[in-house]
Formats: structure tokens, C-alpha cells, sequence
């Protein structure tokens, strides 16, 4: 969803209660209104490096939004790992913000609880129009063939960001475009003291956008065609140990990797401490913690073979922030009117700019600023060789049952017990069986 996530997906108890009793709740029964036209309440997710610095970016925007229109926007950042289950509670009560952003990954399971303003071709059109819109991220706001239940309001892709010095240090002329490439290079760097790759193995949202792509690039899903759970297919469970075998079996992910959760890979390389990251869009977050943009190259993340693209040849999910709004809205009119104030070309330009991010807006994508090398990997990966996560109702569940089945799995690796294709099964088995009943 974002670069700098913590594991944002909470207890799965919670989730899958919230989340059964939440059709028919507070927010799905009313139509909206604009009993309170002047005023709107605004929950961001946490993009910048801490929430101080998402005010000093949006705030003055919102200042603009008042002058323009009239209406003040009370706002909110609101923490990864406590937005989702805000976010669950107030479909339930009712009480939810007007307006909110919530991550792409989330938007079937929240369309599934009724609590989201559908954005038919009407509402769409009180904002410019659905064509503004790229179709990669268009294909993150809710399951196919129904009404989006959000808008793109940020994109973002994974990419493999190296260390140049690290990389000259141990005589490695360009990036890794394959994983045995990757393992091949990690012997070299690891020659001369330095870790090879970093990784979150005990964050579960980051767990699952890894694996997702390895099952893409085995040719596996992890829901088949109808929606059901598959993650037990051979196929999967082969993905699945592909990952965890970077730090298992290869060595070039470090063991004590199996306690990050809270973005110290990212430290670990702004630091020089390790040679590569795979994150998404992480240049805001390393300047912020004092990396010159000169100090590391950007390159696409790996594929078993050959060169990005559709398929097997798939290197990222399509990540990204979607914003919604909440049904029973009291200014439902001023939240329309600032869905597209926050989604106009101007906007996105300032915003996407300010969180290195790529905006959704086809119009926005073509300014100066995001032609720099770093983003234009981001922006060819979106356009050629990522894929949306399943969009299903059991969206959220999956990524809590799965995530920690491989965290359970990375920390299996650091205590020196085997990873096997049977233990692997057994994980995903368990996780399997986490599922909401379809």
C-alpha cells in the first residue's frame, strides 16, 4: 500500500467479526446527506515519514480547499496500524469520518461492508470523469464488475533500490534483473562484510505483497477464479519457499530480518549497512533519513527469467491509496466536491510530488517531476508489469492468515529449523483455514 507501512492489517478477530456484522451497520443503512455543508472530517493514512510531516503537506492544501469552497476540513492522520480497524469500527457505528483513504488492497473488503459511497458513472462524473483515471489503478478499487467503492489518490509500485558504493565495493557493474542473478551477487557483497538484501519478516502486509508476486511469477493465485481460497496448491506453496528461501536456504536475506515489522530494512540501507531494498516508492523515506538520492541506483525487481512484463514475468503488485467516501456522510455534496479537489491535475502534481508517489491521474503522470529516473521505474512498472491483489471480500483476512504464516516461516529460518515444502504446506494449510466461510 505504501512505503513506509507498518503491519497495518490487526488482529484477525477483530477483522472477521468487524467485517461479518458490517453489512446493514451504521453507515450502510443511511443514504448520506448535507445537513452539515461547511464542515468535513478527513482521516489520511500516515504517507510522510510520521504524521507531522503528512500535516505540514496536506494542511495547507486543505486551507486552499477552504478558501475555494467555504468549507473547513477537520483532518486526521491516522497510523497504518490502526486505520483499518477505525476504519471497520465505524462502518459498524456509524461514526466514521466524511472523507477517508484507506489502503488499495482493502477496498473489496471494505466495499463488502456496505459502509462506502459507490462511485457509479454518475459520481464519477462530478469529478471529471472515470477516464482520468489509469486503468492499473482503477483495477484496485473494489471487485470487478461492481462499482468502484473508492478513487486512485495515490500510486505506488515496488522497485529494487541498490547501493552504489556497496555495489562498486564488490565489483558488481549493474543491478540483479533475475533472483539467481540476486543470490549470485549477494556472495560478493557478502565477502566484504556487508548484508545483502533487507526484508520485514515479522510485518504481515509486507509478507504478503512479496509473496504475491512470487506466486505470480510460479504462475499461481491464491484465490481461483470464483474466489476461493487456494493456498495450498503446489504452485503456491512452491512461491511461498522461493521467499522464505532468501533468508532459509540462500542467505542473502539476514536472520535477525525475521523481527523487522516497523521499516527497519529501510533504515538498515540508508544507513549503508545492506546493499539492496525492495520497497515501495522509497525515496521520500530515504532522504528523510539523510540518503542522497546519489547514493543508490533504482532498478525493476527481479523475475525468475527474462524481463518484466505481464504473467509470470509480473515484479509488483499495484499499490497504492484509494480515497472514500463514507455512505451516511452528513456533507455529501462537499465530499464529492473534495474527492475531486484532492484527485485535479494541480493536486495530484503537489501531493504525488510531495510522497514520491506516481499519481493515478493520466493528465498529472506527464509533468517534469515524475520523469526522474527513480520514478520513471516506478511509472513503467505500473503501466507493464504489476498486477492488482485479489480483489475479493476476504481481502483483508487473507492478508493477516497468509502474512503470518510466512512470518511464522521467516522466523522458523532464523532459529535454524528447517524450511521444508511440507512445513511450508502445513503454514498455508492452517492459514486456509482462517478463512471466512464463502
Amino acid at each position: 500500500m505504501r512505503r513506509i507501512r507498518a503491519a497495518a492489517v490487526g488482529a484477525v478477530t477483530l477483522s472477521l467479526a468487524l467485517a461479518a456484522t458490517a453489512c446493514g451497520g451504521g453507515s450502510s443503512t443511511g443514504g448520506g446527506s448535507n445537513d452539515s455543508p461547511k464542515t468535513l472530517t478527513y482521516w489520511a493514512s500516515n504517507q510522510g515519514a510520521s504524521v507531522a510531516v503528512d500535516k505540514q503537506v496536506l494542511q495547507p492544501e486543505l486551507d486552499k480547499f477552504e478558501k475555494q469552497t467555504g468549507i473547513k476540513v477537520k483532518l486526521e492522520v491516522v497510523p497504518w496500524s490502526d486505520l483499518l480497524n477505525r476504519i471497520l469500527t465505524a462502518t459498524t457505528s456509524g461514526q466514521g469520518p466524511d472523507v477517508l483513504n484507506i489502503g488499495n488492497t482493502w477496498s473489496a473488503s471494505l466495499q463488502a461492508t456496505g459502509g462506502l459511497l459507490s462511485w457509479d458513472e454518475k459520481n464519477f462524473a462530478k469529478i471529471g470523469g472515470k477516464e482520468r483515471f489509469s486503468d492499473t489503478a482503477l483495477g484496485s478499487t473494489g471487485v470487478q464488475g461492481k462499482d468502484p467503492a473508492a478513487v486512485p489518490l495515490y500510486s505506488m509500485a515496488y522497485a529494487l533500490y541498490y547501493n552504489k558504493k556497496i555495489f562498486a565495493d564488490a565489483g558488481i557493474s549493474k543491478p540483479p534483473a533475475t533472483w539467481d542473478e540476486l543470490i549470485a551477487d549477494g556472495k560478493k557483497i557478502k565477502a566484504k562484510g556487508k548484508s545483502v538484501l533487507g526484508a520485514e519478516g515479522a510485518n504481515l502486509s509486507e509478507n504478503i505483497h512479496h509473496v504475491f508476486v512470487f506466486a505470480k511469477q510460479h504462475g499461481a493465485d491464491f484465490f481461483t477464479a470464483d474466489g476461493k481460497p487456494d493456498f495450498t496448491n503446489p504452485k503456491v506453496v512452491e512461491a511461498v519457499k522461493s521467499y522464505v528461501d532468501l533468508m532459509a536456504k540462500d542467505e542473502v536475506i539476514p536472520a535477525g530480518d525475521a523481527e523487522y515489522a516497523q521499516n527497519q530494512s529501510v533504515s538498515d540501507f540508508a544507513k549503508g549497512k545492506q546493499a539492496m531494498l525492495l520497497w515501495q516508492s522509497a525515496a521520500s523515506n530515504l532522504k528523510s533519513q539523510g540518503m542522497s538520492q546519489d547514493a543508490y541506483g533504482v532498478a525493476p525487481v527481479p523475475v525468475i527469467s527474462g524481463t518484466p512484463g505481464a504473467g509470470t514475468q509480473v515484479n509488483s503488485a499495484v499499490m497504492g491509496i484509494n480515497i472514500a467516501v463514507f455512505k451516511n456522510t452528513h456533507n455529501l455534496d462537499g465530499a464529492t466536491k473534495f474527492v475531486k479537489f484532492m484527485t485535479s491535475d494541480a493536486e495530484q502534481k503537489i501531493l504525488n510530488t510531495a510522497y514520491t508517489s506516481i499519481p493515478p491521474v493520466k493528465a498529472a503522470q506527464g509533468d517534469q517531476a515524475f520523469n526522474a529516473p527513480d520514478t520513471a521505474v516506478l511509472r513503467d512498472t505500473l503501466a507493464k508489469s504489476a498486477a492488482a491483489l485479489p480483489q475479493v471480500p476476504a481481502e483483508s483476512q487473507f492478508e493477516t492468515a497468509v502474512g503470518t504464516a510466512v512470518k511464522e516461516l521467516f522466523a522458523d529460518a532464523a532459529a535454524g529449523r528447517a524450511v521444508t515444502t511440507d512445513s511450508v504446506k502445513a503454514k498455508l494449510e492452517k492459514a486456509q483455514q482462517q478463512m471466512p466461510a464463502a
